[in-house]
């Protein structure tokens, strides 16, 4: 089953208030919007990177935060959608298909996540969430802010360093396909750098 970025903001909005807090959601939609901006200027599907962005922490509202990729892959499985949708909710948080490249530290083993991570092969889009998730808080603040965020709320350990270079290979990534800096494309992100 498909899922367009109108239902998809519908169950953020319906999810509002319903869990410790709200700033995920928040969150949630400044990663639609910038991977909605970047899409468009790659030539994307711009309603499918912004439904992407919506949903990629919906585990939140389902659940232990903690487990967040996990519920929220199983929560959007159950309910019949797509693997193309319910993936971004478990690989979002893991670059280079390896859940040692993590921000927080090394996740618990859960022998079924590393395997579906390792065998996954990421999408564009996918790419795009993971790049947009390391740019926003409630706002977008540039990798530099967003990676000084995370080890400021989760701590640095022994992958931070290879999750922090991978984390900018990314961005290059995406500089490379547009032919210049993605930043052009956010003239207010120059108060965060």
């Amino acid at each position: 089953m498909k899922l367009t970025s109108k239902k998809a903001l519908e169950m953020l909005n319906d999810a509002k208030g319903k869990t410790i807090t709200d700033l995920w959601i928040t969150h949630s939609i400044c990663v639609a919007n910038i991977a909605s901006i970047i899409a468009k200027e790659l030539s994307l599907d711009v309603d499918y990177a912004k439904t992407l962005g919506y949903i990629h922490d919906y585990g939140k509202a389902v659940g232990d935060f903690s487990k967040h990729d996990i519920n929220g892959f199983n929560y959007l499985k159950d309910l019949g959608y797509d693997e193309e949708y319910y993936s971004i909710c478990l690989t979002h948080g893991y670059l280079n298909n390896d859940v040692m490249c993590a921000a927080g530290g090394i996740p618990e083993d859960i022998p079924f996540r590393t395997e579906y991570i390792k065998a996954h092969e990421c999408s564009i889009y996918e790419k795009l969430i993971c790049l947009c998730d390391l740019m926003c808080t409630q706002e977008m603040i540039g990798i530099d802010k967003r990676l000084i965020d995370v080890i400021i709320r989760y701590g640095a350990y022994s992958n931070t360093q290879y999750h922090v270079k991978e984390t900018y290979k990314l961005k290059e990534y995406f500089d490379n396909l547009l032919g210049y800096n993605l930043y052009k494309l956010f003239p207010d992100i120059v108060k965060y750098l």
